[in-house]
């Protein structure tokens, strides 16, 4: 285990991006995840963003096969893995081109030599040689024969073939980054002690070429000092490093505990929700019963059955998947059984792209269903908060029995940052509406006066039977009716029950400014981007400008209209053509919205957000 010592060429920053990029074999993810886990450990603020082609193995070398890892750490407050990079790790020449622009100019570029070969060259569709043309001149570039001095290093180590010796070239490059930026190596041993704990020689290989990459940083003249990026201050507390997925997966675990139910997950796997199923999978000693059903349509039906046996049940998908689940959510929803949805968005249409963000299922969630099929939507909007929004989704699912629709998105779910580990014991409470036994005179139909929501009547319970499936209800008695006035008093019924959640869910909140000129506006994941580039305005001497973000959004928090109307301009900022502000604006009527959309598969970017804030300022 090595420790940079600081000294007195050190340099103290407040925050960094690092990048590193190459094939999708060179391990790009894993030493992102390592350097971010590291600095976590510091005490650093920390944001990720992983950035990984579609294809299972893309063509080495090509431009559409290069896998990305963005972490940017800070002693600041951290809201998004950062816009522009302050060191570049390129394994290849199609790493480079793709993520040049990303770099500051003046900064710092590490690449592998090895890899810049004509061959490489050519599938990068480069000209001529970047690093011998002079395109780079505005950047530093420490070349690095990294693929040889990996094969140097583990010369004497016995048991390794040559790909696994290349494989180990990212290990390398994370132990320069170490040195540069101050960190130990140790936690990263400690790591390969245990993921390779039955492979000794990869311990030994891994170990060694981390030091090796940790000491060839200290002899380039080319980096004369290192940095040191101080811990943040954040609240006391006990916090991990934690993925937007495995966060939805511990929120669900977490509701179990407290409502006193088992879990249930049916589910298909799809990019980029699979996580969820795999982490949810690794939970047997805490109840969970995980199906790996064999398409949406069975994975979302088990599920229903599920909730009508007792259980908390939830099913998992992406975008193409919620589009074959509609017609079994309508079912539960017809049958008003506690049901979550958990879409984590995706490019699309269609296939469209799977590795990318996107914010464009919004419509198909709040109407993606036959007939008048009102169900609650709500949204996640941070890697961390995944898990109280999975908790918050199950608390309204089992208290008014309904189904609810949690939305996350590529980004959050892939993405990570710290969280403040939890204890159920400070959590809401959740109180099932499930009977225990049949009261007198009961009816499959009766309702709380409050929420409307109906009993929960488990099988096998005497004197509870009833009758369920598709056909519309009896008001009272649960069985089929075909009476048109009692469609129109059900489908009323059914809207106005999730119209009441608003009396449940909290206010929405203008941050940074109460009333002004201009209100940012924003749903789901886009909030650490919205929140950084309002942040910046607000730092920078603006003082007309707010911030109302969504978690939210069926129904819309009650005071929304009270809001909006203390603002000049409503700009809603989402990554589709402009659903939120479709929603709103049949909503809420009398304001004076504009809107900011991006499809490109990437977050919002802090300067293209501020320009477009500066427009209406």
């Amino acid at each position: 285990m090595i420790t940079a010592k600081k000294s007195p060429q050190q340099e103290v920053l407040e925050a960094v991006v690092v990048r590193f990029v190459g094939d999708s074999g060179d391990g790009m993810q894993l030493t992102g995840t390592q350097f971010s886990d590291t600095s976590a450990m510091f005490g650093n603020d920390v944001a990720t963003f992983p950035n990984y082609p579609a294809e299972i193995r893309a063509p080495q070398g090509s431009l559409y096969g290069v896998s990305g890892f963005q972490v940017h750490i800070g002693s600041v407050e951290i809201s998004t893995p950062g816009d522009n990079v302050d060191l570049l790790v390129a394994m290849n020449p199609a790493g480079l081109k793709t993520n040049l622009h990303a770099v500051k100019p003046g900064h710092t570029i590490i690449v592998d030599i090895d890899a810049f070969s004509r061959k490489n060259l050519e599938k990068a569709q480069y000209e001529s040689n970047p690093l011998e043309d002079g395109s780079l001149e505005n950047f530093q570039v420490i070349e690095v024969k990294m693929t040889s001095l990996t094969k140097e290093a583990l010369k004497n180590v016995e048991g390794l073939d040559n790909k696994s010796i290349v494989r180990s070239k990212n290990m390398f490059a994370l132990g320069m980054v170490y040195w540069m930026y101050n960190r130990s190596t140790e936690h990263t041993i400690e790591f390969f002690n245990k993921k390779f704990k039955l492979k000794p020689a990869i311990i030994e290989a891994n170990t060694k070429v981390l030091n090796a990459g940790f000491y060839f940083a200290e002899t380039l003249e080319l980096i004369p000092n290192s940095y040191t990026v101080a811990p943040a201050k954040m609240a006391t507390g006990t916090y991990r490093i934690i993925m937007g997925n495995t966060a939805i997966a511990w929120g669900f675990l977490a509701a179990a505990e407290k409502s006193g139910l088992e879990l249930f997950l049916g589910s298909y796997p799809i990019t980029p929700a699979s996580d969820i199923l795999h982490e949810l999978a690794k939970h047997k000693h805490f109840g969970v019963k995980a199906l790996q059903a064999e398409d949406e349509i069975a994975g979302i039906s088990s599920a229903i059955g599920a909730a009508f046996a007792g259980d908390l049940a939830i099913t998992t998908t992406s975008g193409p998947g919620l589009a074959l689940k509609g017609e079994a959510l309508g079912l539960a929803m017809m049958l008003e059984l506690p049901l979550v949805v958990v879409n984590v968005q995706r490019g699309g249409p269609s296939t469209g792209l799977p590795t990318k963000t996107e914010q464009s299922d919004l419509l198909q969630a709040l109407y993606g269903r036959n007939g008048e099929s009102p169900i609650i939507v709500i949204a996640a909007s941070t890697p961390s908060n995944c898990f109280n929004f999975a908790y918050e989704a199950s608390k309204l699912a089992l208290e008014h029995m309904t189904p609810v629709l949690l939305l996350s998105d590529g980004y959050i779910a892939n993405g990570s940052a710290p969280w403040k580990i939890q204890s159920t014991s400070e959590m809401p409470d959740i109180v099932p509406r499930k009977l225990k036994s049949a009261p007198d005179s009961w009816h499959p139909y009766d309702r709380d006066e409050e929420t409307l929501a109906r009993d929960w009547a488990v099988p096998g319970t005497a004197g509870l039977e009833h009758r369920v499936g598709g056909l519309e209800k009896d008001k009272i008695s649960g069985n089929v009716s075909y009476v048109p006035e009692n469609h129109q008093h059900m489908t009323d019924l059914r809207a106005e029950k999730v119209q009441r959640v608003q009396k449940y869910i909290p206010h929405i909140k203008a941050e940074f400014c109460s009333e002004g000129k201009l209100l940012v506006v924003g749903w789901g994941g886009t909030y650490g981007s919205l929140y950084s580039a309002v942040k910046q305005m607000v730092q920078e001497g603006c003082k007309d400008v707010g911030l109302a973000h969504f978690n939210y959004i069926n129904p819309l928090p009650s005071n929304t209209d009270e809001v909006f109307n203390k603002f000049e301009h409503i700009l809603v900022c989402e990554l589709n053509s402009g659903q939120f502000v479709t929603v709103l604006k049949s909503r809420l009527e009398g304001h004076r919205y504009a809107q900011f959309n991006k499809v490109q598969g990437l977050p919002f970017g802090n300067t293209e957000l501020i320009e477009k804030f500066k427009q209406f300022l």
